[in-house]
């Protein structure tokens, strides 16, 4: 085993995350960006030949995956000797050590769980959050068919507000040339949201588009203006849906439904599997088809 404070050469990020369509949240693109924006106290990235655990501990003595919850959808160790790992990890720390691996789906949640338990300690999994997925069919019309009646009238009414506001919609590819209607958006929305994307985030972002597989997209009308955005990821099978925003002067067009609408037509056309909103409970995801996909904690001290 091996233990580097910033050991983002390992080949360990290249194993398998312990549970599937976890996006890129495990992987060293995203972690390292996080770390150099977000991360303080000391990195433990520890490997061994089958297996990568990538934690920290923060400045309060808590243990935790890199990633802060809020900005990181899915915890994942990498590997099939990830549960060693994790045991190897909690039997190093020092008595009374607090530990806290969040955002765990089910299968890996069972790892880590396992890992504690080979460490001697009694931690559990315990639900703690939720994201919520759609399983995509084969095409865009059966999707529609799988919707509430309501909710299927609902989109298609959407799509023909926007339409007579604005023309037909369309998905731009903007890439780093985006984020500033991106931003703009953010910051013009009411509440929370508009003081989320402060100019440290905005660096955070922009450094995440550098990833394999980052898109940011813009929703325009038949006038080429931005009205929606939406900033995801994709692989060979899932988008997955991290951040959006609209401008809130075009409400009355129903820019996110239709933004959201247009990524998952997008998404059937590529032969995607899955349309991954993440964390957030949100009705509307539901409405669109979502269904829940439990995370766990495993949690304790040493």
């Amino acid at each position: 085993m091996t233990a580097a404070p910033a050991d983002w050469g390992s080949p360990g990020f290249g194993l398998p995350p312990s549970a599937e369509l976890v996006g890129p949240f495990p992987r060293r693109p995203f972690l390292e960006a996080w770390w150099n924006h977000r991360g303080t106290g000391e990195p433990l990235v520890l490997s061994t030949p089958t297996a990568l655990l990538a934690a920290y501990r923060r400045p309060d003595g808590l243990v935790e995956l890199m990633g802060e919850p809020d900005l990181t959808d899915y915890h994942a160790p990498l590997g099939p000797g990830a549960a060693d790992l994790v045991g190897i990890l909690l039997s190093s720390l020092a008595p009374g050590t607090p530990f806290r691996f969040d955002s765990l789906p089910e299968e890996a949640a069972a790892v880590v769980a396992a890992g504690a338990s080979g460490a001697g300690l009694a931690a559990s999994p315990e639900p703690h959050a939720a994201a919520v997925v759609l399983d995509l069919p084969g095409s865009y019309e059966e999707y529609l068919g799988h919707l509430d009646a309501k909710e299927r009238h609902e989109v298609r009414r959407k799509r023909r507000r926007f339409e007579a506001a604005r023309g037909p919609g369309r998905l731009v590819a903007a890439g780093g040339a985006g984020m500033a209607a991106f931003a703009a958006m953010h910051r013009s929305a009411a509440g929370a949201k508009g003081g989320f994307l402060t100019g440290p985030m905005e660096s955070f972002f922009a450094d995440l588009l550098d990833i394999e597989g980052a898109r940011l997209y813009l929703l325009a009308g038949a006038d080429g203006v931005a009205v929606a955005a939406a900033f995801g990821f994709q692989d060979d099978r899932a988008y997955y849906l991290y951040n959006s925003a609209y401008d809130p002067a075009a409400a009355g067009a129903s820019p996110g439904v239709v933004l959201v609408d247009l990524l998952v037509e997008q998404a059937i056309a590529a032969g995607l599997v899955r349309f991954d909103f993440l964390k957030g409970d949100e009705p509307y995801k539901f409405r669109l088809g979502g269904r829940a996909r439990p995370l766990f904690v495993v949690e304790g001290r040493r």
